[in-house]
């Protein structure tokens, strides 16, 4: 019965941007070597991107950040705020993309080196499409140490005045977050259950209208709390 149930889990939608026509053929042909993932459509830049999703209706779309006409950047904050909106990977040829960051803040759920080997994009987009982020604890600390200066004093007062709503616990596992520890981290130092932090986790996503937890710890590092 687990077989027959798991044959008939839809296949992740994905939607390919970028104007690299190599790049895309490239993707599509690692992409679609997974069973469990369709690469429903291509897109070569940015302005094509609702049009794209509007024909397609994708659950992932991969977006190349630097394009000719429209970027990656304008297109991911596009994308995230329509209803129902498709979750994001980014792609950039540096780790460390002047760009990242604020693809990032928009929504995006997180990032995909071009050189990436294909079973990890595969990987990447099977968690984007389950909810997760891309960004393991090892690259959010990287990311926002090196990328996220640090908040000068007056843009440290939204960050503070959104965080001072959560309660006790819910700041703790939001500092946790933002200095880029695991669900399973965080519950031993926490001393609660797995369950209980991603519960966490998804409460303060709703209270700080957030995306996905790269975003939380963005804020928390704005706050100047890590």
């Amino acid at each position: 019965m687990a077989a027959v149930a798991e044959d008939l889990t839809p296949p992740v939608r994905v939607l390919i941007v970028d104007d690299d026509a190599l790049v895309r053929t490239g993707l599509s042909m690692i992409l679609g070597a997974a069973p469990e993932i369709t690469v429903v459509g291509e897109a070569a830049d940015g302005a094509e991107v609702a049009a794209a999703i509007d024909a397609y209706r994708p659950d992932v779309v991969l977006m190349d950040i630097r394009m000719p006409k429209v970027d990656g950047l304008a297109a991911t904050e596009a994308v995230r705020t329509r209803p129902d909106a498709p979750e994001v990977i980014v792609l950039t040829t540096f780790d460390l993309d002047e760009y990242v960051l604020r693809a990032l803040r928009a929504g995006a759920s997180g990032f995909l080196l071009k050189d990436t080997p294909p079973t990890e994009i595969i990987h990447a987009v099977r968690r984007v499409a389950s909810g997760e982020a891309t960004l393991s604890p090892t690259v959010t600390r990287q990311l926002i140490a090196h990328v996220a200066a640090p908040a000068p004093g007056p843009a440290r007062n939204r960050p503070l005045e959104l965080l001072g709503t959560l309660s006790e616990r819910e700041r703790e596992v939001a500092i946790a977050v933002g200095q880029g520890k695991s669900n399973a981290e965080i519950a031993g130092e926490l001393f609660m259950s797995v369950a209980t932090v991603k519960a966490h986790v998804s409460r303060l996503l709703t209270k700080l209208d957030l995306n996905n937890r790269v975003q939380i710890a963005i804020l928390v590092h704005d706050a100047g709390l890590v």
